[in-house]
């Protein structure tokens, strides 16, 4: 009730011109700082501004001020991403982020070249630059990638060049921002994988970010992003690459995460690599834990049924290393197997049949 009240009053906010007014205001403002600079009137800026971000957090009042791309407070926002004042400057990106929530609206920013004007924002903040700037840009980048057609457009546009200055951000708050971007980037997008997954600067990067003590969000953007890089690309020199930037161990730990989602993606990056080139991957997993990760994985009746089935998966794979087959085999997994093949999930119990016999070698891996 709270929240359709609040959206109601914003729509009325923007309907009796409200937004005009304080555009207006700011406008007046940066003009009498100049006359005198010595005090200008930063405080109300930053109100002003920040009163505007929230108008446009309800639905219909962005549309109204969005106007497919040629509204007046539209254009005034976007100016404000070349202002020196940094409140106007982090204002417009999060204003540009609330604008990019639907398709339509981020084709046509994408189209109208909003991405330029934010790169060039957040190239003026590299070094010793406003950490709040860099994460508005970066949040406005992200929402703007969502969907596929503007992620091509946004590689065309070279951003995966212009993007990697931040790599040097010692911020938690801009590198967890970076990594979300940098996912969604390659999200469905197997060039920009394979581009970035063969890229052993942002690798060393990333796996140094997989093992931050400091700020977990960082820690797990990190590890999403290195799955994402094989998921999405499923290439042998992704894989390898990886394996190089001693990113094997983070994945198997992303595997132990307590997030479903996490368990999930990290355990599909495993199968995945395993399948396309096990020679590269088995003596890193092998140290890294990996048998014991699943058996433990497979015998705890708290994992979700959807995790097992993904971690069955990766037993089928690394399976083709006569190695880890052994060793699977040594520490009693066929054991555990056989217990899921009673499953009452009949998928689950499906799938369990289906590993026991590749790893008894009775059945042959359909994916090798």
């Amino acid at each position: 009730m709270h929240v359709l009240l609040a959206d109601v009053l914003k729509l009325q906010f923007v309907d009796s011109g409200v937004p005009e007014a304080l555009t207006e205001m700011i406008k007046r403002l940066q003009e009498q700082s100049k006359d005198l600079p010595e005090a200008p009137d930063l405080c109300s800026i930053r109100s002003a501004s920040k009163v505007l971000v929230t108008l446009l957090l309800g639905d219909e009042p962005m549309q109204k001020c969005f106007r497919d791309g040629t509204g007046q407070l539209y254009e005034v926002i976007l100016s404000w991403l070349q202002e020196d004042n940094t409140d106007l400057q982090r204002s417009g990106a999060l204003a540009i982020a609330n604008f990019a929530r639907n398709d339509n609206n981020c084709t046509r920013m994408v189209a109208q070249g909003a991405v330029f004007q934010i790169l060039a924002l957040l190239e003026r903040h590299v070094k010793d630059g406003d950490v709040a700037v860099q994460h508005a840009a970066l949040s406005a980048l992200r929402n703007l990638a969502i969907p596929a057609a503007n992620k091509v457009q946004m590689l065309e546009d070279g951003l995966l060049e212009r993007i990697r200055m931040l790599l040097c951000s010692d911020m938690p708050p801009v590198q967890f921002k970076l990594l979300g971007m940098l996912r969604m980037m390659v999200d469905g997008q197997e060039e920009a994988a394979a581009v970035l997954g063969t890229d052993q600067a942002l690798l060393s990067k990333i796996t140094e970010w997989c093992g931050s003590q400091e700020h977990a969000g960082v820690r797990g953007e990190a590890n999403r992003l290195l799955a994402a890089l094989i998921r999405h690309s499923r290439a042998p020199e992704v894989v390898y690459a990886v394996i190089q930037a001693n990113g094997g161990k983070h994945l198997i730990s992303m595997a132990r995460s307590e997030h479903v989602i996490m368990q999930n993606e990290a355990l599909i990056a495993l199968a995945i690599a395993s399948a396309v080139t096990i020679e590269t991957v088995e003596g890193s997993f092998k140290d890294g834990g990996i048998v014991p990760t699943l058996q433990q994985m497979l015998d705890d009746p708290m994992v979700a049924s959807e995790v097992k089935f993904s971690a069955l998966g990766l037993v089928c794979s690394l399976a083709n290393s006569d190695e880890l087959r052994e060793e699977m085999i040594a520490q009693g997994l066929p054991e555990n197997l056989t217990n899921i093949c009673n499953h009452s999930n009949a998928k689950l119990a499906s799938q369990a049949n289906v590993a026991l016999g590749i790893l008894n070698g009775t059945v042959t891996d359909p994916a090798s």
